[in-house]
């Protein structure tokens, strides 16, 4: 793909100091078969940015897509998150981005990349909230990992809202926990969408404490979720003076 147009942006401490790379590495946590080559968000974000304006953006999405579909672990770490990134960068219609991102959700299998895309994507800032609702709503309900994860992250980053705040709780309830596939074996499955929901909570701690409170001290979310979202709430600066419970 463009590994080469890369290459001269890895961060020089990943190349040369081997406790800043494994230290990297571990953060990441991608899958083994996953490379990561050493770029910090900054340059990736700079070369979406680039080939948007360069015109080259609807050919590297296409090209990813097809590299992905012949062998997944083709693509970099940093591949795979600037492919989201040019998504969010792209200048085109709601159905057209919505019609990138039903390829480009699936292909999530790392906390950093589904992460970093949905706290890029702006664009959701301006899509009507009834529309953005009715696009995650079969994420919610997925097997997969990170599509679940992925619904969870965009619905804090952009639908936070009072209005939403019930509807929200009820798609956290209805997540069914043994039935997600996670390939991260070494992980009590799925980690992932677990503290996704300890975040969603801790975040809503913070704007909404009462509904929040009320909400968990009722619901049916499991007791390692609530200690979860206990201990994101304690650590997190917005709400460490402020009760989870």
């Amino acid at each position: 793909m463009i590994e080469e147009r890369l290459t001269p942006l890895i961060s020089e401490r990943f190349l040369n100091e081997e406790k800043y790379r494994q230290g990297h590495i571990r953060i990441i946590n991608a899958l083994p078969e996953r490379r990561i080559l050493g770029l910090h968000l900054p340059e990736m974000k700079q070369v979406a940015k680039e080939l948007v304006r360069q015109g080259d953006a609807s050919s590297f999405i296409s090209a990813c897509k097809q590299e992905y579909d012949k062998d997944r672990f083709s693509l970099t770490y940093e591949e795979t998150l600037i492919w989201g990134l040019t998504i969010n960068a792209l200048k085109c219609s709601l159905d057209e981005r919505l019609e990138y991102l039903k390829a480009y959700i699936p292909v999530l299998d790392n906390w950093a990349v589904c992460d970093s895309f949905c706290c890029n994507a702006k664009w959701a800032m301006k899509v009507p909230s009834q529309t953005l609702w009715g696009f995650l709503l079969p994420y919610f309900q997925s097997k997969q990992e990170f599509e679940v994860r992925f619904a969870i992250v965009i619905s804090m980053c952009y639908l936070m809202k009072e209005e939403w705040l019930t509807a929200i709780f009820q798609q956290l309830e209805k997540i069914d926990l043994p039935s997600i596939h996670s390939e991260y074996t070494n992980l009590p499955s799925p980690y992932y969408v677990r503290m996704g929901m300890a975040w969603l909570l801790a975040t809503a701690l913070a704007k909404y404490p009462d509904e929040t409170r009320s909400f968990v001290n009722v619901s049916t979310l499991t007791d390692e979720v609530k200690r979860l979202y206990a201990r994101k709430a304690r650590e997190s600066f917005r709400t460490k003076k402020v009760s989870p419970f």
